[in-house]
């Protein structure tokens, strides 16, 4: 897989130098400020950090021109941006993350969008042996800077950290350990200084056919109905987020993600090549205050969510639509437009002024240093965009090649 250098090396040198100087500004308001004030720390990281995930949403918005539409009644809509909110979605896409960000962007909570994910994600892991994918082998190992622990190449995720910062609950998806750190991360929560979204993929893993065979076959042992267009929810997460937030959190947002079958996948690398796609979110809003109390309460209407969500996305297949839903019209803000010429003119800058000081270019050394450099910044964004793939994420337990079970994914 690769590349042009003439898009990855600029915009991988953007977002690794802003992304270095957003997690040192978080990092110092962090120490210096959060001790006195928690909520005046939340509101400054809100906008440090929306300078660094901004450059992101221009990539959508600006870069590669993709349509994100929204369906969803007029009426909801208007709470949307102005309340707490729980959000419940589907895991279609290496990309749904970011589909949220732009959502997020459009009502004003991009900075107070937070998820409960896996501790992971705060790292780019990656096997020593499955380096021949990044497509590396081209250059010199002398220019190749890496850690190594336990036979794994672990590069920092500069997002990663900033979404600590931001105060998003990492789980390490053992639930003896995890309930006690969803609870405590949903008590912090209830002070929170401005409308926040919290998003929950129940599904637990992003969707591939292996995995839906996965889920084929579980449900038909356990008598659940068979999917489709969606894994089955696992559903103590939700439990927990539910019984521990329904006390301030008033809405629960059930989003909905697909993709027209005439258009092409959505990816990061797609998105890196400037190549637009659409993705339609369909959303519908429910009080939580009309969920069941029970814990078997909450779980079933959580199951029975992901039941509808499979007709809905059978339906969607057939007619490239949500019928019945309000297209909304969410714009495109120029306030990622304006982040991103910031940074360029201020590393421009930056990097004219360091250049010219330290006369690197005026030796071989620093020549070899600054193509080294650039050969990096090629590397982690390779690996970057491999590592978001859905063919990346665990794999499920059960082969796909049994014929038995390759009937099921044709019921």
């Amino acid at each position: 897989m690769a590349v042009a250098a003439i898009v990855i090396v600029p915009v991988g040198l953007l977002f690794l130098l802003s992304g270095l100087i957003v997690n040192l500004l978080q990092a110092i308001v962090f120490i210096l400020v959060r001790p006195i004030s928690k909520n005046t720390y939340r509101r400054i990281n809100k906008v440090v950090a929306e300078l660094l995930w901004l450059e992101l949403i221009w990539l959508v918005d600006w870069w590669a021109g993709v349509k994100i539409q929204l369906y969803m009644d007029s009426e909801s809509y208007e709470s949307v941006g102005k309340e707490h909110a729980l959000v419940l979605c589907n895991h279609r896409s290496d990309i749904d993350w970011l589909v949220g960000w732009v959502l997020a962007q459009r009502a004003n909570c991009l900075g107070s969008a937070l998820a409960i994910m896996k501790k992971s994600a705060m790292f780019l892991p990656v096997k020593a042996n499955k380096l021949q994918d990044f497509d590396i082998s081209y250059l010199a190992n002398a220019i190749i800077v890496i850690i190594l622990i336990r036979e794994a190449v672990v590069i920092v995720q500069i997002i990663g950290w900033s979404m600590w910062f931001s105060e998003y609950v990492f789980l390490e998806r053992s639930w003896a350990k995890d309930e006690t750190t969803l609870k405590s991360g949903m008590e912090r929560l209830k002070d929170f200084p401005r409308p926040f979204w919290l998003a929950l993929f129940v599904e637990g893993t992003r969707f591939t056919e292996a995995k839906l065979l996965s889920a084929q076959e579980y449900a038909a042992l356990a008598g659940l109905p068979t999917p489709r267009n969606v894994l089955i929810p696992r559903t103590k997460g939700f439990v927990a987020a539910v019984s521990n937030m329904r006390s301030f959190v008033p809405a629960i947002y059930d989003c909905t993600l697909a993709v027209p079958r005439s258009q092409p996948k959505p990816t990061m690398l797609r998105i890196l090549k400037g190549q637009s796609f659409v993705v339609d979110v369909q959303v519908r809003r429910h009080l939580m205050s009309e969920l069941p109390e029970t814990p078997d309460g909450i779980a079933q209407w959580c199951r029975d969510t992901f039941v509808t969500k499979d007709a809905v996305l059978e339906r969607y297949n057939t007619k490239e639509t949500f019928g019945g839903d309000e297209l909304l019209d969410t714009g495109r803000p120029k306030q990622s437009l304006f982040v991103v010429m910031f940074w360029t003119c201020l590393l421009s800058y930056g990097m004219y002024e360091f250049f010219k000081w330290t006369s690197i270019l005026e030796t071989w050394e620093g020549i070899v240093f600054i193509v080294g450099l650039v050969a990096l910044v090629t590397i982690l964004m390779h690996i970057l965009i491999v590592s978001s793939q859905s063919e990346r994420s665990t794999p499920p337990k059960v082969s796909p090649k049994d014929p038995l079970k390759q009937g099921l994914l044709r019921k």
